[in-house]
């Protein structure tokens, strides 16, 4: 056996390789597991130029990866002040007046639904802590945006509009926009004349930021978009001078109005790859959100809102994936509301013995019983994201249970009752939406918040699955990553703690001892 580049001992080693569960060691050679074993081993593995490494009691998993995330696309929409621990129409007022104007504007994200306190969002609610500036703050869910009437009239909207897509400029019973922008084609109408981070910014702030989800333990992440088109070349750029931190999976979005030659773009682009990302996959939206009155549900929400798919016409959503499953292309889509996930499943359904690949809904917030075998049986992965559940309330009274109501709402994130029907569950943060700390997701899902009490959480073997063998399962990827054993790549993160045995508390905040994707050293805790 040829000597190995890296060695790791000194830890417990959880493979989640069933021909053996556990091990003490573990040998790296050229990107790959080149054995797994005891400490007696290591010496066989050992030549002049091998590294040896003593986790000190570590537990050794396999890498973390982030199954739902957006770090390139993130930057932008993450530009300008963070309103994420506002609570209430006061503190929103207050931020906006100290809040720093890049280029003139005053740009926010993160911001709560909850803090209007049941009033509609509207642009009147801010106009005098602006003093005129024009204003684009995202909401948290990051598919609805309040405006102010200064970036309103720098789009030149002056009324509703028509979209293909399921989109909307809100207006008053007069037809007077109300700075509410509801999912993606509208909010783009202002979000386009926004101050954008510059190319040098973007490649500074991406670095920084997978540096910092290496820190978390994350080896790699599932990108749920392509930007504008653009981001293949800002990695290419950011490989020209170095590594990236993460391997990064992205998946093109598929807009309704898809023609067969935007079909056949897609499908030209899977592949398209460099040393640590490569395009493979492509995503859809099926509905928005709840609290923006998208999601798209069996029975209208409690203001008579969410009847209706993104895609006006859901079947040719259906179209679209039948021809996307024929090219082998992976689909992921997004599928909030209960007739949302039901539509997803019968598209799969009716691929019926020509499927060729096994695609993915993405978030699934609330699912009725009848559905949830399902996807165990037409081998349909479930992506979802616990931190989510942050912007709930236990006693339903935020805006996300109030708009569902209690039926609903009281089968909120059913992760472990997916799991328990034999569906693959993978796990991610969504980020910028919700942290990108891997250690809160494991945590969060195995203790859930707010309205995701239907039912028990994960068990901590469950969680750390759903982020390393579930999670390669989903990017079809289950050959090669989400195991340590000899032959798979060599993505491995080190925990000073047991992620499988520790409390969610203390996993939430465990050290990090080290974290390797494809057999490069990626973090390293400070001695």
């Amino acid at each position: 056996m040829p000597a190995a580049d890296t060695v790791l001992t000194g830890a417990r080693v959880r493979t989640l390789d069933p021909a053996r569960p556990e091990a003490r060691a573990v040998a790296v050679l050229g990107g790959e597991i080149l054995a797994v074993g005891d400490e007696a081993d290591v010496r066989d593995w050992r030549g002049p130029a091998t590294e040896v490494l003593d986790l000190g009691g570590a537990t050794l998993t396999p890498g973390l990866a982030d199954a739902h995330s957006h770090p390139v696309w993130g930057i932008e929409m993450a530009t300008g002040a963070d309103l994420s621990a506002v609570r209430d129409l006061d503190q929103l007022r207050t931020a906006l007046r100290t809040a720093p104007r890049l280029g003139g504007w005053v740009l926010g994200h993160g911001l709560d639904h909850n803090a209007f306190g049941g009033r509609p969002v509207d642009k009147a609610l801010i106009e005098e802590a602006l003093a005129g500036a024009p204003a684009f703050l995202r909401l948290y869910d990051g598919h609805s945006a309040l405006a102010s009437g200064a970036a309103l009239d720098a789009a030149g909207i002056t009324g509703p509009r028509t979209f293909d897509q399921r989109s909307e400029i809100v207006c008053d019973p007069d037809g007077r926009p109300t700075g509410h922008l509801v999912e993606h084609a509208a909010m783009a109408l202002v979000g386009a004349l926004a101050p954008k981070p510059s190319a040098a910014e973007r490649r500074a702030r991406l670095t920084a930021l997978l540096g910092e989800m290496a820190a978390t333990g994350l080896t790699g992440a599932h990108v749920m978009d392509l930007g504008d088109g653009d981001v293949p070349a800002l990695l290419a750029g950011v490989e020209y001078d170095g590594d990236l931190p993460l391997r990064l999976n992205l998946a093109p979005w598929c807009m309704p109005g898809a023609t067969p030659g935007d079909l056949a773009e897609l499908i030209e682009l899977q592949g398209l790859r460099g040393r640590h990302w490569q395009v493979g996959g492509v995503k859809f939206f099926m509905d928005g959100t709840v609290e923006g009155g998208t999601a798209w549900l069996e029975h209208a929400d409690c203001h008579g809102r969410g009847t209706e798919a993104f895609w006006p016409d859901p079947e040719a959503y259906s179209a679209a994936v039948r021809t996307l499953d024929a090219a082998g292309v992976r689909t992921a889509t997004h599928a909030i509301g209960d007739a949302a996930v039901r539509h997803v499943l019968d598209t799969v359904a009716s691929l019926g013995a020509r499927a060729r690949m096994r695609h993915r809904i993405e978030h699934i917030e609330t699912v009725p019983d009848d559905q949830l075998k399902r996807f165990a049986e037409l081998g349909v992965i479930a992506s979802m994201q616990p931190p989510h559940t942050a912007y709930t309330r236990a006693d339903h009274s935020d805006e996300w249970s109030k708009r569902l109501g209690a039926d609903r709402a009281g089968r909120a994130w059913r992760c472990r009752d997916l799991r328990e029907a034999g569906a693959v569950l993978a796990l991610g943060s969504d980020w910028p939406i919700a942290h990108h700390d891997a250690r809160r997701v494991l945590a969060v899902a195995r203790s859930p918040l707010g309205a995701a009490v239907a039912g028990p959480a994960l068990t901590g073997l469950m969680a750390l699955e759903g982020m390393t063998s579930h999670a390669a399962i989903a990017a079809g990827e289950q050959r090669v990553a989400g195991r340590i054993a000899a032959g798979f790549r060599a993505d491995l993160t080190a925990f000073a703690l047991d992620p499988v045995e520790t409390a969610p508390d203390e996993l939430a905040q465990a050290p990090i001892r080290l974290t390797m994707s494809g057999g490069r050293i990626t973090y390293r805790e400070e001695a």
